[in-house]
């Protein structure tokens, strides 16, 4: 029997089990993993950015653990001598009707307590050459790292402490009882006196399988990136963003350095037919039959036709998402672009169609659901864990 079972070995779930051996060190604990390695879908496909917290709604949970998440991965890369860098961000305004908008981010910035700094055309050459603009924030906090060292090291660090850490587990189904979880694997039955579900793309429908309502389903969008030729990757020199849309959780086609030196361009974000679905032509009947039966997708589509068909269309041709990155580069040519490692992010849509932007946690008796945990979530899952460890805390004191 052990205290806790976690499942899901991407980067929240390995935090979330390194605070609880933190604050627990004799306590028994293993993290199941249904791949045969850890952090090979959401922590391990992306742009690796380190966030700042810049664009979230103040008082938002996104808000408040990506800042202290910002600051606790920077000092733990630090400590452990994991490659990151604090290259900062700007944020480009090309329209004059984003100028308001970019506004409204400073101001979002300092009721969030983030440094920003205005940056005039001028000086948003001298940051970035090759940039196009009216205005730009500067952001400093921000930066790069590559999510699936820190994986590796959290993994480590709590097997050294005694947890285990098992792969090639993926859950057949879950039984929550008066005094214990009952967790079926491939690899066999684990029992333990509370669970904790971080599953990512999959995080809903554990929640289902355990009894508990999510309030939520989770909606795969594939993010397609290309990456800038070597020879180009002058053109960047450290993140690019363009103005977002505030009625979209999503922060469009952006240009990231990473910390091998790769410069990524994008991503979009397409609405896969599959929940690991990083091919253009990734259909499982499944996860397609789960979506279109669900009248929160139908009502969300509605609301959103337009910007799903220039998403498709972006998709579909290189040509027009090379006008659209342009926008920020106009140097940049066709030819510059490779294409490069997809990701899928998991979207949570309510019942009534809304795109949940904040990270939302629901819980059972004896488990707790991480159910929506999009970027930043990476830069903030040493927040998060802390978060969970310390609701959990509660919870059993009562």
């Amino acid at each position: 029997m052990y205290d806790f079972a976690l499942i899901g070995g991407g980067i929240v779930g390995m935090a979330t089990a390194w605070r609880l051996i933190e604050r627990l060190p004799q306590a028994r604990l293993i993290v199941l993993e249904k791949e045969g390695a850890l952090a090979l879908h959401q922590s391990g496909r992306n742009s690796g950015v380190i966030h700042s917290g810049i664009y979230y709604r103040p008082g938002s949970l996104k808000a408040r653990l990506a800042r202290e998440g910002n600051r606790e991965l920077v000092r733990f890369c630090r400590e452990r001598s994991i490659p990151h860098e604090i290259c900062g961000k700007i944020i480009v305004a090309t329209r004059a009707d984003e100028l308001a908008r970019l506004e409204e981010l400073r101001q979002r910035a300092a009721a969030n307590g983030i440094e920003v700094e205005w940056l005039c055309p001028a000086r948003m050459k001298e940051r970035e050459p090759h940039v196009a603009g009216r205005a730009a924030l500067h952001v400093p906090s921000a930066g790069v790292v590559d999510y699936r060292r820190v994986v590796y090291e959290l993994a480590r660090e709590i097997r050294e402490r005694g947890a285990e850490v098992r792969v090639n587990s993926e859950v057949q189904s879950l039984s929550e009882r008066a005094d214990e979880v009952v967790v079926e694997t491939r690899g066999g039955e684990v029992r333990a006196r509370f669970l904790i579900n971080c599953a990512g793309l999959h995080a809903d429908r554990l929640a289902r399988l355990c009894g508990v309502d999510p309030g939520i389903r989770l909606i795969p969008f594939r993010g397609e990136y290309y990456a800038l030729a070597p020879e180009r990757r002058y053109l960047v020199r450290h993140l690019i963003y363009p103005v977002p849309d505030p009625s979209l959780p999503f922060l469009g086609v952006h240009f990231t350095r990473a910390i091998d030196g790769r410069v990524h361009v994008g991503p979009n974000a397409v609405l896969a037919l599959a929940r690991e679905g990083y091919a253009k032509v990734s259909f499982v009947w499944r996860d397609a039959l789960e979506m279109f039966g669900d009248g929160g997708f139908w009502r969300m589509a509605r609301r959103h036709v337009r910007t799903a068909a220039e998403e498709w269309w972006r998709s579909m041709s290189k040509r027009a998402f090379v006008r659209d990155a342009q926008r920020l580069v106009p140097e940049l040519r066709a030819e510059d672009l490779m294409p490069a490692e997809n990701g899928v992010r998991a979207q949570a849509v309510s019942a009534d169609g809304r795109l949940v932007d904040d990270f939302h946690i629901v819980w059972g008796a004896r488990s707790a659901h991480v159910c929506n945990a999009p970027s930043p979530a990476a830069t903030a899952s040493l927040a998060i864990a802390r978060l969970i460890v310390d609701q959990l805390e509660e919870r059993f004191k009562r």
